[in-house]
């Protein structure tokens, strides 16, 4: 019929309308055609129609699907949350663990300026003063002793460390821990700069500039470098603080063991803080040794400057 739309073009309701348009015409009533459009709208949707149709209905489906998507994951978030045993906890333990490393890192930085302000501190005897009180013995002999004294001493500090938490006190074990490397690093700062000593390789320049070079020295854990200056100039510069800071968190992490209580901690950190101090003393006495200067060759030197207000080290370090 002219005027009609084609039939490819034709639409399944305005098919369904357009008869019962007609039905209407006809004379069936206002109760057909109220049937016609029950029908109509319980009838399922044809897709098979024309591509028009098609995709009018697949574009209008997708947007509805994405559109449905935050409010599921904004549930499923609602519900880890609100349920204790799954998502509570999860969200509860990241928060301590973000808490706990940034509490380290803050602990750390902390620490770093104390044993920079402690480096100038401590007390350091020059060769003349080791032969006098260990007379007889050589280079390799008075090392031996030295590192003996030294791994004593930071054993004396952890098993004391160890003790005092052999009840647990949370507030107290991040002090306890401050403490004990504070004290750690003071004795063996003090054994690197009296190895180098010994070794014949003292570091050029006065207190302060000397014991930055020790301090140097020690994070690094290896010997000190006379003939680079670019080594002594880097010292305390942005790099050397940040390596500070992970030797810190370094010796943290391993002295944790020692607040286990009930005295356990007490041969744990006696033992472990030993060992450590032995290892140090190993690596700086292997990059001394090339290019150790014999104690006949060795040119005068002057005796040592001593701090005004020295640190107090135990007094195991000292000898006999």
């Amino acid at each position: 019929m002219a005027g009609e739309t084609p039939f490819r073009k034709r639409r399944p309701w305005r098919r369904h309308g357009h008869q019962a348009q007609q039905d209407g015409i006809g004379g069936t009533g206002p109760a057909e055609g109220g049937h016609a459009s029950a029908e109509r709208s319980a009838a399922p949707l044809d897709h098979s129609g024309g591509s028009d149709d098609e995709r009018g209905r697949s574009a209008s489906l997708e947007v509805a699907g994405t559109a449905a998507l935050p409010d599921l994951a904004a549930q499923q978030d609602q519900q880890d949350r609100a349920d204790p045993t799954t998502g509570g906890r999860l969200h509860a333990v990241k928060r301590g663990v973000r808490k706990s490393g940034e509490s380290a890192k803050a602990l750390a930085a902390q620490l770093a300026d104390r044993i920079i302000d402690t480096a100038p501190r401590v007390p350091v005897r020059d060769l003349a003063t080791l032969r006098r009180q260990f007379p007889g013995l050589g280079p390799e002999e008075l090392a031996d002793k030295l590192v003996t004294g030294a791994c004593r001493g930071t054993a004396t500090v952890g098993a004391g460390i160890g003790a005092a938490a052999m009840m647990p006190v949370p507030p107290a074990m991040l002090a306890e821990l401050a403490a004990e490397v504070t004290g750690v690093a003071a004795i063996e700062m003090k054994l690197v700069a009296e190895l180098h000593e010994v070794y014949g390789r003292r570091p050029p320049g006065n207190l302060g500039q000397r014991s930055t070079a020790y301090l140097t020295s020690w994070t690094e854990e290896r010997g000190i470098d006379v003939t680079r200056p670019t080594t002594l100039n880097a010292a305390l510069g942005g790099q050397m603080k940040r390596e500070l800071r992970q030797q810190i968190m370094k010796r943290m992490a391993r002295n944790l063991p020692n607040l286990i209580p009930f005295m356990i901690g007490a041969a744990v950190g006696a033992t472990m803080n030993r060992r450590d101090t032995r290892k140090l003393a190993d690596r700086v006495r292997d990059d001394l040794r090339k290019d150790q200067i014999p104690w006949d060759r060795l040119p005068a030197l002057p005796p040592l400057e001593q701090p005004l207000n020295p640190a107090e080290l135990p007094k195991e370090i000292e000898g006999p």
